[in-house]
């Protein structure tokens, strides 16, 4: 899987994106709305290691995310399969993680768009899922802006965050492919 936008270049991880990933995954405020917080150097590079499996797997992934202009590592965004902590599987989901020195520039719109087109023209896929804790708003915003859709009755608690946590709860977004 190897996409190519105006600005930016999705394509499988390589070694060299351990470091970069590992600081954007080491800073609070880029794992705010994640749990656990932040990622070590070597839990990125498992994180990396077990998307480059999905990928040889199942023909997509969450992938690298570089920038033509300088190939700068920006972060990572893709599709994989959903975990059985989303109810009514078996989903695709969309996902993200951009270092903050490349937030507000429209990378993750421009990467997301391009990677559901992909979803839709070559892969064949009839839905896109995604979601995130009730208080990403940043998230649900850019899901919002890819024209995915949330019902409250597909709002769920995420299991693998511990109870009393404020990002247990979680709301489910879907996006279906264009009619042809």
């Amino acid at each position: 899987m190897h996409i190519e936008t105006q600005r930016l270049r999705l394509r499988a991880w390589e070694g060299r994106d351990i470091a970069p990933f590992a600081l954007a995954n080491a800073d609070p405020e880029v794992r705010r709305y994640y749990y656990p917080a932040i990622l070590t150097r070597n839990e990125t590079a498992t994180m990396i290691a077990d998307c480059a499996r999905h990928l040889a797997d199942r023909g997509f992934g969450f992938l690298a995310v570089e920038r033509k202009s300088d190939g700068a590592l920006i972060g990572g965004l893709g599709l994989s399969e959903a975990g059985d902590e989303i109810p009514g599987g078996p989903h695709v989901e969309i996902g993200w993680i951009l270092a903050r020195p490349y937030w507000r520039q429209g990378y993750a719109l421009e990467a997301a768009s391009a990677c559901l087109d992909h979803a839709w023209r070559t892969l064949g896929l009839a839905e896109v899922i995604g979601y995130t804790s009730r208080i990403n708003q940043p998230s649900r915003a850019l899901m919002e802006r890819l024209g995915m859709r949330s019902d409250p009755a597909d709002d769920f608690d995420d299991v693998t965050v511990p109870g009393g946590n404020p990002l247990r709860p979680h709301v489910l977004y879907r996006v279906k492919a264009p009619a042809r």
